[in-house]
């Protein structure tokens, strides 16, 4: 019997074996953009942290402004602010003598004048820091 032997050769190649660190921090390659990339992480993260903290505090502080209490105070602002108002216009538009008065509310000066001459009421509102406002009101011509 016949043995048929079949050889095959290939070609094999070698090159040297070289180590490299893939990590910028270790091989300097691409280091600066390594370093800028990891200090913008760093940077969106405590921003991230600090915008957190800012809202629970703003939830907070509207949880605390919607409880029972909080909107009864308000209410009870509101009314006793409503009620000075109308008593200081009732002042100015009825005949008691009164020609001017003056109110002090949260720091802000209310002062109002009446001109029988030239048929107005100047109020003048003055804030804490000096800015004004002034309003200048018809005594009649109101046709409800």
């Amino acid at each position: 019997m016949g043995l048929l032997s079949l050889i095959i050769t290939t070609q094999s190649s070698a090159s040297d074996l070289t180590f490299g660190f893939d990590n910028p921090s270790f091989s300097g390659n691409g280091y600066s953009t390594h370093v800028l990339s990891i200090e913008q992480l760093q940077h969106n993260r405590k921003k991230e942290i600090e915008d957190d903290a800012a809202a629970e505090a703003r939830r907070a502080e509207r949880e605390a402004e919607n409880e029972t209490i909080q909107k009864f105070l308000k209410n009870v602002e509101s009314r006793i602010y409503a009620q000075l108002s109308k008593q200081m216009v009732d002042s100015m538009f009825t005949d008691t003598g009164d020609t001017s008065g003056t109110a002090e509310i949260d720091g802000s000066t209310i002062y109002w004048v009446k001109d029988e001459t030239s048929g107005t009421i100047t109020i003048q509102i003055t804030g804490e820091d000096g800015t004004f406002t002034e309003l200048i009101v018809p005594i009649t011509g109101f046709g409800f």
